[in-house]
C-alpha cells in the first residue's frame, strides 16, 4: 500500500495527547471474576491418557507451580501495549495503556503505589496507575482488563458462551447509581477511598456499599449495553494452540508420524516447501454464533489522518467496543482484521480516515479470496482532508469531537446503499515515442476509481502540493495552511495557463462517441470523471441540470465535466463546470506526459491508453438525514456443504494431514444447511438422509462430526457437545464425519469412491438379488400346476 499510511509503531512510544473527556470515568481496579468451571468431556481423559508426559500428580503439581511463577514473571516484563496483540504471545486480561492527566492519587495500587513515572490510563477499563507502577499491575489478576477472548482450547470453546460483567473499583465516578439511583460522587484530598464499582462491558454504574451493589451481582451475565448488537463478544475470539501443543485423542506413535511427515517433506518441490515455510499459523480465529439480530461492527482507524485525529479515537473505541473489534491501521492494514471476521453474520465495516482510508479497506475486500459473502457494507468516519466519499453518503465532511456513542448507534442504523467502482486500465500508447518527462510513470497511481479521475490542471496543482508537502512535511501541518498553498498555486496556473492546449493532447471517446472537439470548443484545461456529486472537498462540478437523468452513485454511470482554470476556484463559490456528457465506459488516448489523479493521489503519466470501465458496486453506508435509517439485515446464509466420510483406520493413520484425508475420504453427496444449526440438528438431518435416501448409504450408529476448519489437524467432536457446536463451526465448504465401523462402503478404488458408481452397484445387486427370487418363486408354481 502507499507509504502514506505510515511504517509500523514501536508500542512503547506514547504519542496519544491526553483526553479530558475521557478522564470523567476514572478507575482504580479490584476487579471480579467468577469463576469458570466447566464439566469435564470425554476427549479430557483421552488427552489424559493418550499424553506420555504426565507421570503421576505430584509432577504434575510442580510442572503448574513452577508455570505459574513464570507466567507472573513474564507478567512483569510484558511491553506496554496500546493495541491488542494477535500473536501466540497474548495474554488475557492485557491492558491498553495510554498518557492521561488524571490525579496520580486515582492509581490502582493504593499502598503499594510507586508514585513515580507518567500517569497512564488503560482505554478499555479505565485503569489508571503510574508507568512505573504497571509492571506491579501485571503480576496482579485482581487488576486484570476485562477479557476479550477465549483461551480454553479449540474443544471447550463452546462450553460458556456467556460474558460476565467486569466490576472494576473507583474513587471517582461521574453519573449515577443503577439501584437508588443518586449521583456518585468523589472524595476529596486524595482520599483512596472506593465510592463505586462500574462494569467494563456495560458501563453499569453501582455505589460501593451494600444496599446497592451486592455479591449476587459478581457472577451475573452481562447485557454488554447499549451497544450489544455492535460488540463482538469475546466467546467470539478463540486462541488457537500453538503449533505442535494440539493433544489429539487418538494413540498414534509419534515416531511414525515423524517418518511419515518427513517422507512427505521430501516428496515436495521447492515451490511447495517455500509455500509451506511461508505460511505463518493462526494465532486467533473468530467462531461467531449466527444471529440475526447481530451487527457487529469492525474498525479500521488511521492514526495519521486528521491532524492524529485517529489516535484519540483508537482508545475510545476500545471503551464502548471490545478492543480485539478495533484496528490500528499502521500495524499491518485492513487484511487480517476482514479474514479473521470474515464468517461473521451481518458485518459492518467502520473506516475512521480519510477517502484513502476507505479505498485501502476496499480494495483489501477486492483481494481476499475467497471473496467474503455477503460483501461486509462500510461505513466512513472523516478524519482528512477533503472526505468527499463521505460527504456524498452524509456523514459530513471532518469529524467534530461528536460523541462516539452517537456514531456508533448512526452505524448500527444507517442504511445500506450501492456504489460504483470503476477499474482503468492503462497501456502505452505505441503511436507516441515517450517524451521523458522526470518523474513520470507507466500507470496512474491507482486503478480503481470510488471517487473521481481526472487529468490537466487540477491534477498538477495536487501533484505539485504532495511533492512540496513530501519535501517540506513542516510546512503543511494545518488544513488553513494546506489551502493556502492550493490557492496560491491555482493563481500561478491561473496565469501561466500552461493546459490552455489540452485537447490537441488527447483524444477522448465515452460510449463510442467522440468529445474531443466538444473539449477544444469549451477551452478546458482539465477533464474530471465524477463517480459521486462531491469533489475538492465538497464543491459540485456537476450541473443537475443536465443530462437525462440525475446522477446517483449507483446508476451505473460517470459523469465527466470540463473545467477551465477560471472555474476551479469558482467552484468554492457554488458554480458548475462545463457538463461534457454521462457515460458507462470511456477511452482517452494522451500524446504526451500529462498530470493525473485518481481519488486525489497524483502523478505525471507517459504518452497511454487508458480504458475505463465499470469494475463492481461496493456496499457502502448511507446517513439519512430525516428519521431512522433502515437496517438491512441479512438473513442468515444457507450452507451448501460437501459430505464426506472418513474411516477410522484413515483417520488414525493421517489425523495431522489434511490434503491426504480430503484425498481419501469418500463423497456421500451434498446438502443445504442453515448456518444457525447445531450440531445435533444436523444429526438428525444427516440420519434421516442415511435411512431414507437410496443414494446415501448406510454408516454406522456412532459416527461423529470432524472439526475441519479450527485448528491444524482435524479433531473429532464429542456428542455430548454436539448441542453446543454450529455447523458453521466445524465446516465451510465440505463436511467430514468420521465413521467408526465403515463396512458398508469401498474404500480404495477411485471409480468406486464416488456417490454414482457406488449406488449404482448397490442397484445392479439388488436387480440381480430380484431377478434370482422372481426365478425361483416362478419355478416353483409351474412344479405346483
Amino acid at each position: 500500500m502507499p507509504e502514506r499510511y505510515g511504517n509500523r509503531r514501536d508500542v512503547e512510544e506514547f504519542e496519544i495527547e491526553s483526553d479530558e473527556e475521557e478522564d470523567e470515568m476514572q478507575g482504580v481496579g479490584r476487579r471480579v471474576q467468577p469463576s469458570t468451571s466447566r464439566r469435564p468431556s470425554i476427549n479430557d481423559f483421552q488427552d489424559m491418557e493418550d499424553d506420555p508426559n504426565l507421570e503421576d500428580d505430584d509432577d504434575e503439581l510442580e510442572v503448574e507451580e513452577f508455570e505459574e511463577r513464570s507466567a507472573s514473571a513474564s507478567n512483569a516484563r510484558r511491553p506496554i501495549r496500546i493495541v491488542p496483540d494477535w500473536t501466540e504471545n497474548a495474554v488475557q486480561g492485557e491492558h491498553f495503556w495510554k498518557p492521561t492527566s488524571a490525579s496520580g492519587d486515582l492509581c490502582c495500587l493504593n499502598e503499594e503505589c510507586i508514585k513515580s513515572g507518567q500517569r497512564m490510563k488503560c482505554s478499555a477499563c479505565q485503569l489508571i496507575a503510574h508507568q512505573n507502577c504497571i509492571p506491579l499491575v501485571n503480576e496482579k489478576t485482581q487488576l486484570a482488563c476485562k477479557p476479550t477472548f477465549r483461551d480454553v482450547g479449540v474443544r471447550q470453546y463452546r462450553e460458556q458462551s456467556t460474558t460476565h460483567h467486569h466490576w472494576v473499583h473507583r474513587k471517582m465516578e461521574k453519573g449515577k447509581c443503577k439501584q437508588c439511583g443518586k449521583a456518585v460522587q468523589g472524595k476529596l484530598f486524595g482520599s483512596k477511598e472506593i465510592v463505586a464499582l462500574s462494569c467494563a462491558w456495560c458501563h453499569e454504574v453501582y455505589h460501593n456499599k451494600e444496599s446497592c451493589f451486592n455479591q449476587a451481582k459478581i457472577g451475573e451475565e452481562c447485557s454488554l449495553g447499549n451497544y450489544a448488537p455492535i460488540i463482538v463478544p469475546p466467546s467470539w475470539i478463540v486462541k488457537l494452540p500453538t503449533k505442535g501443543n494440539f493433544k489429539s485423542s487418538i494413540r498414534v506413535n509419534n515416531k511414525a508420524n515423524v517418518t511419515i511427515a518427513g517422507s512427505k517433506k521430501k516428496g515436495m518441490s521447492k515451490r511447495q516447501k517455500q509455500k509451506e515455510e511461508k505460511k505463518e499459523p493462526r494465532a486467533f480465529i473468530v467462531k461467531p454464533i449466527p444471529s440475526p439480530d447481530v451487527i457487529p461492527v469492525i474498525v479500521f482507524i488511521n492514526p495519521k489522518s486528521g491532524g492524529n485525529q485517529g489516535v484519540k479515537l483508537l482508545g475510545k473505541f476500545q471503551h464502548l467496543l471490545n478492543p480485539r473489534q478495533v484496528f490500528d491501521l499502521t500495524q499491518g492494514g485492513p487484511k487480517m482484521g476482514l479474514e479473521l471476521f470474515r464468517k461473521a453474520p451481518n458485518l459492518r465495516v467502520l473506516a475512521c480516515g480519510g477517502d484513502g482510508t476507505v479505498g485501502w479497506v476496499l480494495s483489501i475486500l477486492d483481494m481476499l479470496n475467497p471473496p467474503i459473502t455477503p460483501a461486509p457494507a462500510v461505513g466512513v468516519l472523516p478524519l482528512g482532508t477533503g472526505n468527499d466519499l463521505a460527504r456524498a453518503l452524509g456523514w459530513g465532511g471532518g469529524y467534530t469531537d461528536e460523541p462516539i456513542s452517537k456514531i456508533l448507534r448512526e452505524i448500527g442504523m444507517s442504511q445500506c446503499v450501492l456504489m460504483d467502482r470503476w477499474r482503468l486500465n492503462v497501456t502505452p500508447n505505441p503511436d507516441v515515442e515517450d517524451d521523458n518527462v522526470p518523474r513520470s510513470k507507466d500507470n496512474v497511481p491507482l486503478n480503481v476509481i470510488n471517487n473521481y479521475y481526472s487529468f490537466g490542471v487540477d491534477a498538477h496543482i495536487a501533484l505539485e502540493f504532495h511533492e512540496a508537502r513530501e519535501a517540506h512535511p513542516e510546512r503543511f501541518n494545518s488544513r488553513l495552511r494546506n489551502k493556502m498553498y492550493y490557492g496560491q498555486m491555482g493563481g500561478k496556473d491561473l496565469i501561466l495557463r500552461q493546459y490552455r492546449n489540452l485537447s490537441q493532447w488527447v483524444t477522448m471517446e465515452c460510449d463510442g462517441v467522440d468529445f474531443t472537439g466538444k473539449l477544444r470548443d469549451a477551452g478546458c484545461h482539465a477533464v474530471l470523471f465524477l463517480n459521486i456529486g462531491s469533489y475538492g472537498g465538497g464543491t459540485h462540478p456537476w450541473n443537475d441540470s443536465f443530462g437525462q437523468s440525475k446522477p446517483a452513485i449507483d446508476d451505473g454511470m460517470i459523469e465527466v465535466v470540463g473545467l477551465t482554470t477560471y472555474q476551479l476556484p469558482m467552484l468554492q463559490a457554488g458554480l458548475h463546470g462545463t457538463c461534457i456528457c454521462q457515460c458507462r465506459s470511456a477511452r482517452i488516448i494522451t500524446k504526451k506526459t500529462i498530470p493525473m489523479q485518481v481519488d486525489g493521489e497524483a502523478c505525471r503519466v507517459k504518452p497511454s491508453i487508458i480504458e475505463m470501465s465499470l469494475l463492481n458496486k461496493a456496499v457502502m453506508l448511507a446517513k439519512r438525514k430525516h428519521g431512522r435509517g433502515d437496517v438491512q439485515v441479512n438473513p442468515l446464509e444457507k450452507l451448501h456443504l460437501t459430505i464426506l466420510r472418513i474411516t477410522m483406520q484413515q483417520y488414525e493413520q493421517y489425523h495431522y494431514d489434511k490434503d491426504m484425508l480430503r484425498k481419501l475420504a469418500n463423497k456421500l453427496g451434498k446438502m443445504e444447511i442453515e448456518s444457525q444449526c447445531d450440531l445435533e440438528q444436523v444429526r438428525n438431518m444427516l440420519n434421516a438422509k442415511f435411512e431414507e435416501s437410496i443414494t446415501y448409504p448406510k454408516v454406522s450408529q456412532d459416527w461423529c462430526f470432524i472439526d475441519s476448519c479450527t485448528a491444524e489437524h482435524y479433531f473429532r467432536i464429542d456428542r455430548a457437545q454436539e448441542h453446543l457446536h454450529y455447523i458453521c463451526d466445524i465446516a465451510i465448504d465440505e463436511l467430514y464425519i468420521l465413521d467408526h465401523e465403515a463396512a458398508t462402503m469401498p474404500q480404495t478404488p477411485d471409480q468406486e469412491r464416488s456417490f454414482s458408481a457406488y449406488s449404482q452397484r448397490i442397484g445392479a445387486q439388488n436387480e440381480r438379488r430380484n431377478m434370482d427370487q422372481q426365478g425361483r418363486s416362478g419355478s416353483t408354481v409351474t412344479c405346483t400346476t
